[in-house]
């Protein structure tokens, strides 16, 4: 965070609020009745309330939070409507995130009712639910800026984390008279247009349109009327005010003399009466509002007051002066000098006239030499003789301070003057109050030169002598300083003097006399005596200065550097840090805004950016709270976007002020229109795409459940105030042309925001009005023949207001040459208004200039007004009373016609601008487009839910998913994902696919991303979405209903929605469809899931994306049926589509968890019947030719047997399903359509026990085809399966250095570098995994079989020489006894003898071995951390130790787990590539053709039982065993990462692996079966565990 935004987290003071009543202030006629309750009380009485019929839905605005509670930057400020019916705030928050450990949402938003107050905080408990979303809603009912952060436990027992704070700014009501259409129906400019009508309207704040004038030129109040009758008519709805206080000495109103009073001159009788004119400036500003339709708006000065302010002489502490800010004193001496100075020139001998540079010069040098007679170094120095006489007095007393700092003896004086320096012992370093303010006190220096010269006599003269030569290097940089401020100083006059007396554009103030010095003082002195007290600084501003930085506090120098462009008629403000440090002063500014706030709308604060945080925000405040519909807009000079919303946010800044003058030529100035008044683009999607319905628990607790509408706030950038001139800024005349007003005031009037403009723009001044000097009179010219474009802003004006009030919030800038277009629409009637204005930077042109016919697709446009400007001349009229603009006359266009054309893309209006049509000009046309009913919104969006609704998830399966090659193997290759030109193809065929893209184009309505182009270029993709479902029909023939609903509205759209619109309704009916097919998906799946948060939703869909139906894959040899893909891309299709283990690893969290448990039930009797040598194939490649090299794919699938039977309805009766046998019983290969194959059947009871028994009997066989037609990389001995029990532990042992057989299989493929045939991980022996998953199923036979559940007790096995029956239970028993001793790896060497542990081979200790017995000359293999001994914890956590199992957990969180996954060996081992490759052929033998594709990498699926794991033990035996939340958001913290890829990813999905530190891995699946669906399996054990919890 920038310095200067931590800068403004200072605390917010506090001062007494009047207790006024709301509906009290001016308006009451439109107010709301006098209540004891407040808008707060009456929301939460509105929202208790019985809803009456017909009511329309409320609104929620729902923000997101990061998981550390806080808003990201472009959520940190939301700007909200105003109230007018109340409405939501929904903050959410992903459940388990970190901000919800026991979260606390506070706000000091009113939401128990009562009155607001800025230092109260309510409160609201954040639910503690890990599986549903967390939603706090905050009933909202009225304006004022607030401010919200979450507050929860952070990791250190009893600590609490406060998050980022947001900010929320509501809107305020302004309601005024409604005024009659500029327009008549046939579009004609009405005579009546724009006149106040009786009844009232709530004007938006787009809609406001202000006119600034200045009362000082308006004469007395008696004849104001005029003005308000002017001001309405040219279609103004507020008056911006400048002051109208009473005025200082200088007559500028900025200058106010007394803020409690009215300047007595603007009334008749120069009479203000007791009340300081209160009653009679509230008659008038009555008049302007309930006759003339007119708000008011004043500038609120809090920064400054009048030099000749009388209260400064009583109150001299609300100034600053040097009695109470000491660093000044420097200043005032110099600016006193100058004063001096200025008074002696002549009797100096050098010039009082300035006529040169030479001058000037010579005037500086002077002054240089003036000021050096004052030795002001002085200021800055430590004093020589007093050091040496403190020192030597403190050494012959013996008051000696020893010094305490580092060891300092014997170091060089530049060592030790920086020693004494960093210490803090020299009081007064810099602080520049006094002369030789800087000093250390004798004492420490004894001490401090005894630590120092320890070889020096023990003389006081020698250590004073010593420590000066230490005062003199610490002074070097102190002169240095004295010497550039006094040169900053210097220049800083030079440059002064030069503008005020020499610049051609400067005021040329003329001789330098003591009334007028050589500069502006620094300092008003209100009294000759006691100068110091009474001699208090003006304000005035800095360049580039710091906004949160007071310029009149120590350190800055910026009076004694003369950097300050001064006022010398204003007197800076001091405030202190709050209402404590300056009471008095407080107390009368808030009389003052309060004072104000009864009487005008809003505020105009000036000197916004040099006003104290904390002061605006305690003053407004009490403003807000006598008339809470305030509205504030702001001119704020930060330099910086971030620091505008900082002042925004937490003051409550409705408008910032935007000057069109700023733009240096058109293209810059249309950049400034879109930046700040564009509204939305022309066919924006976020309102009809992104917001949905729902229903709204009520707020409180209490009342209905109402219908609402739920809108993503995306965050605010500051509301606009867009001016196309401003009271102190130069004329255009001055700028670019005198014809430039006319466009430009043009252009601005079409910004979809509040705009402003000053009278004298309207009517052509030309040149900027002094507010001091200036004493003439305006000239009222209504809309006759001298008053300039006024009668163009009249029709500008109006149709501004009404733009807003009906919605025209989209709009289209375009700038080409000298011209801009700026078009605004309606966006549901598509009426609209286009204005083409002719822009002139450059004086001198009448030149028509060039733009393109503008062609409007599909719309009619009619003309309603154009003008040019014409001037007889340029000469400035100085009436010496009347103010006088320049003799410009406003010349009407003829009629443009706008003929309808025709060509390739349809009908178009076409709009040429005239041959004569000179720089300055501009027209407006009504448009109108053509074809779109005011109902196809609405039929886009309607009956998906009936069109998507019957759908099962196969179905689902191809309308929202299929990647490139499951669509090209299901339709025979006639179909494949879309392409757009520029961005590529879609990942999916299906609605995720194009939801990928336009999620992003809806959210922030960017339609020039290539999506859009291609979408107006043509109607392919439209042809695309239903043409690729009505040609599958025939395999699915429930997908006629969606392939019928996306035609009938796509072809709609495509016949009567010109192109530039498509895009809009594309987004629409995608997007609907999208929300109804995973409704329905999501409505199929189990409670757990459907109740769930956005994760669980996300990793439901997996289940949909990978169980899908291609032709090349299938369960079935003889038909097609669905099946579950490993992973997309790469496993799509064919015989790479289904694996045995990775369906079985997948099937509980994508199957069993979601509900779909007959997708489970298929694939585990197709997997059951292709039993074979007791084991299931890896490869099943739809029974046909099925591959058995895999020795964990049986004991996963026994394991998904006993989940499915645990939790799917009778699930145990799974059992007794019968199947037929894929191969006959002696394990003979034969075709699948062999007389042999399907002879016999089995239940699967039979077959859990066939695969038990064939393991206990020994498995010896050699695959079937072995060779290079099977295997092109194996080498021979691979392909020989050998697998045993050692019935002394009862672990299974398998497989050789030359096969792989569990999921760790990669088979190395380079001859090059020497790995071809050889497996990089052969894990042979007994893998940790499979003795767990044994394990798990020995446990749970045991339990059936004791039961009577299951047929069987044991097996048969014959053990030292005899065959005898083994029980499950004594199977189960053997490994029991013996797991801990054979895998667990002790912390401490001499308790190696308890395990089977060779000590040699130990890399890492607190670990449980990757496998148990590896061949001897591979021991080491045992010995490697990887990540799969957490499976066995999962599924047989009986097995282990619990704090050695917790230990174990703990290094792998801290040593294998990565941001998506886990590596998969441990970065400590000498085989540890975290980068994998598959195309390196390389000589490097590790990593050529990815062998490293298990030794490093970060694998997805394996985080999922880390974290089930680490949830039982640690609720076990660690943190979480007395609270389980604590393990829960340890945990929940690991799946931020997990949470947010799925989100982003266009694949929506989890990856099969990552590269390191979850680097993107381009040979990994994007997205895989098993690492969705173990992170689903861990929710599930989260939602079960929260159910218990709670």
């Amino acid at each position: 965070m920038p310095k200067a935004a931590k800068k403004a987290k200072a605390a917010i003071a506090s001062v007494t609020i009047p207790k006024t009543n709301p509906a009290d202030f001016n308006g009451s006629s439109p107010q709301t009745p006098k209540t004891p309750k407040t808008p707060a009380d009456e929301a939460i009485e509105f929202f208790e309330s019985v809803s009456s019929k017909g009511t329309q839905p409320i609104r929620v605005y729902e923000l997101r939070l990061d998981p550390d509670g806080g808003p990201n930057k472009d959520r940190s400020y939301m700007r909200l409507p105003p109230a007018y019916t109340p409405y939501v705030v929904r903050v959410s928050l992903d459940a388990g995130t970190p901000a919800s450990r026991n979260g606390v949402f506070k706000t000091n938003f009113p939401l128990d009712g009562g009155r607001f107050q800025r230092d109260h905080f309510p409160e609201r408990k954040l639910p503690t639910d890990f599986s549903s979303p967390i939603q706090i809603d905050l009933p909202i009912s009225h304006a004022g800026a607030f401010v919200y952060w979450v507050e929860y436990d952070g990791d250190t027992p009893g600590s609490r984390v406060k998050g980022r704070e947001g900010y929320f700014n509501v809107d305020p009501i302004l309601r005024t008279k409604a005024r009659k259409p500029i327009l008549t129906s046939s579009g004609t400019i009405s005579p009546s247009g724009s006149s106040v009508d009786s009844d009232y309207v709530n004007i938006p704040l787009d809609g406001l349109s202000i006119l600034t004038l200045v009362s000082k030129w308006m004469g007395p109040t008696s004849a104001w009327r005029d003005y308000f009758a002017e001001t309405s008519a040219r279609g103004y709805n507020m008056i911006h005010w400048t002051p109208l206080q009473e005025r200082g000495e200088s007559d500028s109103p900025y200058s106010i003399r007394n803020q409690l009073v009215y300047e007595p001159s603007m009334f008749p009788d120069k009479n203000v009466g007791s009340d300081g004119g209160v009653a009679k400036l509230g008659e008038m500003l009555t008049l302007a509002r309930e006759e003339y339709g007119l708000l008011s708006l004043t500038d609120v000065v809090l920064n400054h007051t009048a030099n000749d302010s009388p209260w400064l002489v009583d109150h001299p502490e609300a100034g600053y002066s040097p009695a109470n800010t000491p660093h000044l004193t420097p200043a005032l001496e110099l600016d006193t000098a100058m004063l001096e100075f200025s008074a002696q020139l002549a009797s100096l001998g050098l010039p009082t006239v300035v006529k040169s540079e030479q001058d000037i010069a010579r005037l500086v040098e002077g002054f240089d030499n003036f000021v050096k007679e004052r030795n002001m170094w002085q200021y800055y120095v430590l004093d020589v003789k007093r050091e040496r006489a403190d020192i030597k007095q403190a050494l012959e007393k013996g008051d000696v301070v020893p010094w305490s700092g580092a060891d300092i003896a014997n170091k060089t004086v530049v060592e030790l003057a920086a020693a004494i320096r960093d210490s803090g012992h020299v009081e007064g370093y810099r602080k520049l109050e006094k002369r030789f303010g800087a000093h250390v006190p004798g004492p420490i220096a004894a001490g401090f030169v005894k630590a120092a010269f320890v070889n020096l006599a023990d003389e006081s003269d020698a250590f004073a002598d010593a420590w000066i030569r230490v005062v003199d290097v610490l002074n070097v940089p102190l002169y240095e300083e004295w010497n550039e401020d006094t040169r900053v100083a210097l220049d800083s006059i030079r440059n002064r003097l030069k503008y005020t007396r020499l610049d051609e554009n400067g005021p040329k103030l003329g001789p330098i006399t003591p009334a007028l010095p050589l500069v502006e003082p620094y300092f008003t002195r209100l009294k000759e005596e006691d100068p110091e007290k009474y001699s208090l600084a003006n304000n005035g501003w800095i360049w580039n200065a710091d906004p949160l930085a007071n310029f009149a506090l120590w350190p800055s120098k910026a009076y004694l550097r003369r950097e300050v462009i001064v006022w010398g008629d204003c007197v800076k403000l001091r405030y202190g840090d709050g209402p404590s440090s300056n009471p008095w002063l407080w107390e009368y500014m808030t009389k003052y805004v309060t004072s104000l706030a009864t009487s005008f709308e809003g505020f105009r604060i000036d000197n916004c950016h040099s006003t104290p945080l904390h002061v605006g925000v305690t003053l407004l405040d009490a403003a807000r709270a006598v008339n809470p519909n305030l509205y504030v807009c702001a001119e704020l000079f930060t330099g910086s976007e971030e620091m505008d919303t900082i002042f925004v946010s937490r003051l409550g800044i409705n408008s910032l002020i935007r000057e069109a003058g700023n733009a240096w030529d058109p293209k810059e100035f249309s950049r400034l229109l879109y930046r700040h008044g564009l509204g939305k683009p022309i066919g924006s999607m976020d309102g009809a795409c992104m917001t949905s319905k729902g229903e709204l628990p009520p707020p409180t607790g209490k009342g209905p459940t109402r219908e609402c509408v739920v809108i993503p706030h995306n965050g605010s950038v500051p509301h606009a105030l867009f001016y196309d001139l401003t009271h102190d800024n130069e004329s255009y005349l001055h700028k670019r042309s005198a014809e430039d007003a006319l466009s430009t005031g043009a252009l601005v009037t079409f910004s979809f925001s509040a705009i402003g403009s000053v009278k004298g723009f309207d009517d052509l001044y030309p040149k900027l009005l002094n507010l001091v000097a200036e004493k003439r009179r305006y000239e009222l010219t209504g809309q006759g023949e001298h008053s300039g474009i006024a009668k163009a802003k009249r029709l500008l004006n109006s149709l501004h207001t009404e733009i807003a009030l009906e919605g025209y919030e989209e709009g289209h800038v375009h700038q080409e040459n000298d011209y801009i277009v700026l078009h605004r629409v309606q966006p549901h009637t598509q009426k609209g208004y286009i204005l083409v204005a002719h822009t002139a930077f450059h004086k001198g042109s009448k030149d028509r200039g060039y733009i393109s016919p503008i062609k409007l697709r599909s719309t009619r446009a009619k003309f309603i007004y154009g003008a040019q400007i014409e001037f007889s001349s340029y000469e400035i009229d100085n009436d010496p009373k009347t103010l006088k603009g320049l003799p410009g006359k406003l010349v009407d266009l003829p009629e443009v016609v706008v003929p309808q054309g025709l060509d390739a893309e349809g009908p178009y209006a076409e709009i040429v601008v005239p041959e004569y049509f000179p720089p300055g000009s501009f027209m407006v046309f009504q448009t109108q487009l053509q074809g779109i009913d005011s109902g196809l919104d609405a039929f886009c969006s309607e009956g998906a839910d009936t069109a998507f609704g019957d759908l099962d998830l196969v179905d689902l399966n191809v309308v929202l998913h299929r990647a490139e090659g499951e669509e090209r193997d299901a339709t025979g290759g006639e179909i494949g994902t879309y392409n757009i030109p520029g961005l590529g193809n879609l990942v999916y065929c299906g609605l995720e696919g194009w939801m990928h893209p336009l999620r992003h184009i809806m959210r922030y309505n960017d339609l020039g991303h290539p999506v859009c182009g291609h979408l107006r270029e043509g109607t392919w993709a439209f042809d695309y979405v239903h043409d690729r479902l009505f040609k599958q029909v025939d395999v699915f023939p429930k997908l006629a209903q969606p392939a019928k609903w996306f035609k009938d509205r796509l072809e709609r759209v495509k016949q009567t929605v010109p192109p530039f619109l498509r895009p809009k309704y594309f987004a629409i009916i995608i997007s609907e469809a999208y929300k109804a097919a995973r409704r329905a998906a999501i409505e199929q799946c189990s409670n757990f899931v459907s109740s769930g948060h956005d994760f669980t939703h996300n990793l439901a869909l997996c289940s949909v994306q990978m169980y899908g139906q291609v032709k090349s894959a299938s369960l079935d040899p003889g038909k097609s049926t669905p099946s579950l893909a490993a992973g997309l891309p790469h496993f799509a299709a064919g015989w790479a589509r289904c694996w045995g283990r990775d369906v079985f690893i997948s099937l509980r969290g994508l199957f069993l968890t979601t509900g779909n448990f007959d997708g489970a039930k298929a694939h585990i009797l197709a997997f059951a019947s292709t039993l074979k040598h007791g084991l299931i194939p890896n490869l099943l490649d739809s029974l046909r030719s099925p591959r058995y090299n895999s020795r964990d794919s049986p004991w996963w699938m026994l394991q998904n047997i006993q989940d499915y039977a645990k939790s799917a309805p009778d699930g145990l009766s799974i059992l007794s399903e019968s199947v037929k046998r894929r191969f006959p019983k002696d394990d003979t290969w034969v075709p699948w359509n062999d007389p042999r194959a399907y002879s016999y059947s089995n239940t699967i009871a039979e077959i859990i026990q066939e695969v038990l028994q064939r393991h206990a009997d020994g498995i010896s066989f050699r695959e079937y085809n072995a060779g290079p037609n099977l295997d092109m990389q194996m080498k021979e001995e691979g392909f020989n399966i050998d697998i045993k029990v050692d019935w002394k532990t009862g672990l299974i042992f398998g497989g050789n250095r030359f096969n792989c057989g569990t999921w760790m299989d990669k088979m190395g493929e380079s001859e090059r570098a020497g790995n071809k045939g050889l497996p990089g991980t052969p894990r042979d022996g007994a893998p940790v995994e499979i003795t767990g998953l044994l394990k798990s199923t020995l446990r749970w036979l045991d339990e059936l079989s004791k039961a009577g559940k299951f047929p069987f007790k044991g097996v048969e096995a014959e053990i030292d020489g005899k065959k005898r029956t083994v029980t499950y239970k004594e199977w189960n028993d053997l490994i029991q006894a013996s797991f801990e001793k054979c895998y667990y790896v002790p912390t401490d060497a001499s308790e190696d003898s308890k395990y089977n542990v060779n000590t040699n081979m130990v890399n890492r200790r607190g670990i449980y071995k990757d496998v148990y017995g590896t061949p001897s000359d591979r021991e080491w293999a045992d010995y490697q951390f990887r990540p799969n001994f957490p499976i066995a914890m999962t599924v047989a956590p009986e097995l282990f130790d619990a704090q050695h199992a917790l230990g174990a957990l703990k290094l792998a969180d801290e040593v294998l787990r990565g941001p998506l996954g886990m590596k998969t060996l441990d970065p400590a081992d000498l085989q540890y590539r975290p980068y994998y490759d598959n195309a390196n052929d390389g000589v490097d033998m590790a990593v050529a053709k990815g062998w490293n594709y298990h030794q490093g990498p970060e694998w997805g699926w394996p985080l999922g039982y880390f974290l089930r794991a680490y949830l039982y033990f640690d609720t076990k035996a660690g943190a979480g065993k007395k609270d389980p939340t604590e393990t829960l958001h340890r945990l929940h913290r690991i799946i931020l990462k997990p949470r947010e890829h799925i989100q982003k990813d266009p694949w929506a999905g989890l990856p099969e692996l990552t590269n390191k530190d979850g680097e993107f891995c381009r040979d990994s699946c994007n997205t895989q079966a098993w690492s969705a669906s173990c992170m689903l399996d861990f929710l599930e054990e989260v939602h079960k565990l929260s159910a218990r919890v709670a």
